[in-house]
């Protein structure tokens, strides 16, 4: 009886493991050809323009994009810890940070070939879902609504992982979509953003560049009509920089856009994966009552680029990778499993990449849902403990300082609200509550006072 209930635990134990999947997400590689280590810390690499790389290593320097040992380390890190993925997400911006002048349409495409051919090398047999950055043209955030030579050369580049309809949306504006691993019922929606970024001065007059918006609606549609589940992929997000108060990416108008699509379709979108901070942070997304209905996460990227935007104080992250677990039944979110490698201890020793964390065990929630992330949302809001544990793994373990009460309501306002108009609105309500909460100690000790002269 007993060999018959082992028997019975150890089916039930294989049927719950074959519930859960696990998917790769890398994004902004940003692999700088130039890096050399130099005497000269000034001439380092071109992507630090001029800044000295004080402290430049093999694999790598906080004020220089990724040097080619970095990439290679941290392909070949996806393969020693999860040799056997789904699939791989992979979001776009590949080349260096440097005036267009130092790079040219030939070297942009030249770097885009080094970096798929690098991930079709290590993982030959792997379904690659794979979305343009700003980065990944010239000159650079200028990706048109309509057909180029970068779109059709990159298509071809990646025909092993696009199947014929999606190199003909490919090749027209950069987007396209396709059934999950081929399987019914699931489907990947890959969007060029780019479109939408508040920089791109080719498509800041039209209401619709490239058709996209139209496209997607059309496909969430039928994914409703079709009893589908969808993940979104992108690079550049919608909403706020948590590192530079009221800093958007998108114009106001394709902002609202995107939300609305959102807001319309929430009920067959299980997850939106984007790049383009280099930061780990997430976005969320409400209906009209409130409730959390679809969360965007926002993974770090492998280059350690410490950003030159104005305002923004030592904006440099250690290289990052992320796992998704998910259930393949629902494609649930299950948990996030972060990997880095410390850039300082790497150069010092030998580049070795360890887990960062795994966000159910560091923020306490059940999964990684649109209602757990809420969750953890509000603990980081609530409790100075979680709001620092989040800022830590927000520069993927590089700034260790405090997060004081402007960082606070920076990042929580940004992880919070995607609109525009809400966006303002938080600024201003967790303002008040941290002077507010600045004040409490000061009154109560006045009171005090008060009371004993009484």
């Amino acid at each position: 009886m007993s060999s018959v209930r082992l028997l019975l635990s150890c089916l039930l134990v294989k049927e719950v493991v074959a519930l859960s999947g696990n998917f790769w997400h890398i994004t902004d590689l940003h692999w700088d050809p130039t890096y050399k280590l130099s005497d000269d810390p000034e001439l380092v690499c071109a992507s630090s323009g001029k800044r000295p790389a004080a402290n430049a290593g093999r694999f790598g320097a906080y004020a220089c994009d990724s040097p080619w040992l970095l990439i290679n380390s941290s392909v070949y890190a996806m393969k020693d810890i999860l040799p056997d993925p789904d699939f791989i997400v992979w979001t776009g911006d590949d080349t260096p940070h440097v005036p267009n002048e130092d790079l040219g349409e030939e070297a942009v495409l030249n770097i885009i070939s080094n970096l798929t051919h690098i991930i079709n090398q290590v993982f030959p047999n792997t379904k690659v879902y794979s979305a343009l950055g700003n980065h990944d043209y010239h000159p650079k955030s200028q990706l048109p609504g309509g057909p180029n030579n970068i779109y059709t050369r990159t298509a071809e580049m990646w025909q092993d992982w696009l199947d014929p309809e999606s190199q003909g949306t490919f090749q027209k504006g950069g987007y396209y979509t396709e059934k999950l691993l081929n399987r019914t019922g699931f489907r990947m929606l890959v969007l060029n953003t780019n479109l939408y970024y508040d920089q791109n001065k080719v498509t800041q007059d039209m209401d619709d560049p490239a058709g996209q918006f139209s496209w997607a609606d059309q496909v969430l549609t039928e994914a409703a009509n079709n009893k589908e589940k969808v993940y979104i992929i992108g690079h550049v997000p919608p909403g706020f920089f948590e590192k530079k108060r009221s800093k958007p990416w998108f114009t106001s108008t394709f902002n609202k856009l995107y939300v609305d699509l959102i807001q319309k379709h929430h009920s067959v979108i299980y997850g939106q994966f984007f790049g383009h901070h280099h930061t780990d942070s997430f976005r969320m997304f409400y209906d009209s009552e409130g409730s959390p209905i679809s969360t965007m996460f926002l993974s770090p990227g492998v280059t350690p680029w410490k950003t030159t935007l104005p305002g923004v104080v030592d904006g440099a992250n250690n290289p990052g990778i992320r796992v998704f677990e998910y259930d393949t039944q629902t494609l649930l979110v299950k948990d996030v499993v972060t990997h880095y490698l410390n850039l300082t201890r790497a150069n010092a020793a030998n580049g070795r990449w360890e887990k960062e964390y795994r966000f159910t065990e560091s923020f306490r929630v059940p999964d990684a849902s649109p209602a757990s992330m809420h969750q953890a949302l509000e603990r980081i809001t609530s409790d100075r403990c979680y709001l620092q544990k989040y800022y830590e793994f927000n520069s993927v373990s590089y700034d260790l300082t405090e997060c004081d009460s402007d960082c606070r309501v920076d990042h929580v306002c940004a992880a919070r609200e995607v609109d525009f108009e809400r966006y303002e609105h938080c600024l201003e309500k967790e303002g008040a509550a941290a002077i507010y909460g600045g004040l409490l100690p000061v009154l109560s000790v006045a009171v005090s006072l008060v009371l004993a002269n009484r």
